[in-house]
């Protein structure tokens, strides 16, 4: 029996990530028979979507698959009808990425576009564009689900699910995929023999127990990390700071990248003042390899993903993201780590919160594994803290209310310091201004006083 044929829309279609998408589809084909795929963006980006749409058509053609690829300003004309929709954007551009990371280093404070003030600032623009994606979805394409890989996933996740209207949600990560490609290359094995029982939240996720063929071999991976720091893991977009072995041996599950950020804040704040103080941020570095890798998009002769494209930071996210469409299309209750409301699957945490923990991902959508369990004692007072955060940084993006956004910015650990969080706040405010109109009358206050200074 043939299988209905899909329509998929990806909403920031001229991304330097969508290529991924775009191999990733191609080589499910035979699974999942998308028809028609919609890459949609704003006027700002309508060059970069032309570029991306013109090589996705090259991809296509080349491969042999009977995809249409349509490029479109017009979001609602997109999602009309779609089965899935994938969300990868990111409001105000690099340039607000830049502001993200400078002005909290001006600080003294972690410059990260999820974590910290720079995360909070991300979630502040984003959430209120998502909201308006998801509320389009539940009149035009009321049974499609959406697959956010927009960052902070965590926060945006949280938003979704407390306050929008439209439910069939799940965040997705790149970073729990990068683990499990690190563990299976340690134990020397194919990725496919290993899995792992992630819990947490976004970017504060843990391995409890990974699984080779089906048995535990966490105590010994621990072994083989710990007494070979060269494997210490890390991402693109993270330094690859060795982890203290007796540390990760006293923890007694695996942490993820991320985790440098509050178990080696200092060595990460000094690593990043430096890099601010000779002028070059990783927003910046990242500015530098978008403008090569669309240069090398340009190309009439490219019809394959560049290898470069694995220097952006974004490596395996269309395994993550096509994987969680290919499992509920086809109801194959793969197992993968993504972001999904609790209900009770962690109990430290209420029902209603986004949680990353690894799922059953079939025609329901994603169904945490029975064999995930509640964070270690060590591991749950920062995850308390953080999700604190989630929570107050997704109502003030909701809300556009002033205390709850400096209840979030002064909770958060990597800023934690109330008179200089409140004067970042403010200056963060006024420097993403145009968007961030729930904060307008906020920030037209804001100005008000800071003219009365001058």
């Amino acid at each position: 029996m043939s299988k209905k044929p899909l329509k998929i829309v990806t909403i920031g279609g001229g991304s330097s990530y969508t290529p991924e998408l775009v191999e990733g589809l191609i080589k499910r084909y035979d699974e999942m028979p998308v028809s028609d795929y919609w890459l949609v963006d704003i006027e700002e980006g309508k060059e970069k979507l032309e570029i991306v749409g013109a090589l996705a058509k090259r991809m296509v053609e080349k491969a042999g698959v009977p995809m249409n690829i349509h490029l479109t300003l017009d979001r609602r004309e997109a999602l009309k009808d779609a089965d899935f929709v994938t969300t990868q954007l990111r409001v105000g551009l690099l340039d607000a990425r830049v502001k993200d990371e400078r002005i909290p280093l001006s600080y003294g404070f972690l410059g990260q576009e999820t974590n910290g003030a720079g995360g909070l600032f991300k979630a502040l623009r984003t959430v209120p564009v998502i909201l308006d994606i998801a509320k389009d979805m539940s009149e035009l394409c009321p049974d499609a689900w959406l697959i956010n890989f927009t960052n902070p996933a965590g926060i945006v996740t949280e938003a979704l699910l407390r306050y929008g209207v439209h439910k069939k949600v799940v965040g997705v990560c790149n970073v729990p995929i990068g683990m499990e490609f690190g563990f299976a290359d340690a134990l020397g094995v194919d990725k496919e023999r290993i899995t792992v029982d992630f819990a947490g939240l976004n970017h504060m996720v843990y391995a409890e127990r990974v699984y080779l063929d089906g048995r535990d071999v966490t105590s010994q991976l621990i072994d083989i990390l710990t007494n070979n720091n060269s494997k210490s893991q890390t991402m693109a977009n993270i330094a690859a700071l060795d982890w203290d072995p007796a540390t990760i041996k006293a923890f007694g599950v695996l942490p993820c990248p991320y985790h440098r950020y509050y178990y080696k804040k200092q060595e990460m704040l000094n690593h990043e003042l430096e890099e601010f103080k000779n002028g070059k941020t990783r927003a910046e570095v990242v500015k530098e390899v978008e403008k090569r890798l669309f240069e090398l998009y340009k190309n009439p002769e490219l019809k394959d993903k560049p290898e470069e494209l694995s220097r952006r930071g974004g490596a395996h996210y269309s395994d993550v993201a096509c994987n969680v469409i290919n499992g509920i299309y086809n109801d194959k209750n793969t197992i993968i780590a993504v972001n999904t409301r609790n209900n009770g699957t962690l109990k430290q945490f209420e029902d209603a919160s986004a949680i990353e923990v690894s799922c059953y991902v079939g025609k329901n959508g994603p169904v945490p594994v029975e064999t995930v369990t509640d964070l270690p004692i060590f591991a749950q007072g920062l995850a308390g803290q953080i999700k604190a955060f989630e929570r107050l940084a997704a109502e003030a993006a909701y809300t556009g209310d002033y205390n709850t956004a400096l209840a979030a910015m002064v909770t958060n650990p990597l800023v934690a310091d109330d008179k200089k969080g409140r004067k970042l706040l403010n200056e963060m405010l006024l420097a993403h201004k145009d968007y961030l109109p729930q904060f307008k009358k906020v920030i037209d206050v804001l100005e008000k006083v800071e003219r009365a200074e001058f």
